[in-house]
């Protein structure tokens, strides 16, 4: 039988890895992997800006449900908080509570030590073209959900 050697199943393989690697350090964290990137974003955005749940949906690439259901446990587990905004009572700003910035700084070291190994005997140029093709690849995709809900 003849392997399947498709774009979309090697990005998944690398997918399900990067996703074991940042699972086994929520065991010591206490901080899944999506949580982790989560409480970064807000740690860089946080400082210069009101941060929403919309944010984290365009960044992540997020339904809805799924933003609301990452945010529900982060503030049930005391991660993060949010609070209405005096000009919308629907916005409610994201703000990262000590605790999240404690594991935030575990978090921080596991996305360095990640991006390490999948950065490891990549050259420069390398690099940049993953990015580019990486990111045509999404656009793609999106124009074709986009095609799709059209009709």
């Amino acid at each position: 039988m003849e392997r399947d050697n498709t774009i979309g199943r090697m990005i998944g393989i690398l997918s399900n890895q990067i996703k074991r690697q940042f699972d086994s350090s929520a065991a010591k964290t206490g901080v899944t992997g999506v949580q982790g990137r989560v409480l970064h974003y807000l740690l860089a955005q946080q400082e210069k800006r009101d941060v929403f749940q919309k944010d984290l949906e365009e960044e992540f690439n997020l339904r809805r449900s799924s933003a609301t259901g990452i945010l529900q446990l982060m503030e049930k587990n005391g991660y993060i908080e949010r609070t209405p905004v005096e000009y919308d009572a629907r916005l409610k700003k994201i703000t990262v509570l000590p605790k999240g910035l404690e594991a935030s700084e575990a978090v921080d070291e596991d996305i360095r030590y990640v991006e390490s190994k999948l950065q490891g005997g990549l050259t420069e140029e390398e690099l940049e073209i993953f990015q580019r093709a990486a990111e045509k690849m999404l656009r793609n995709l999106q124009q074709s959900a986009e095609e799709e809900e059209r009709g």
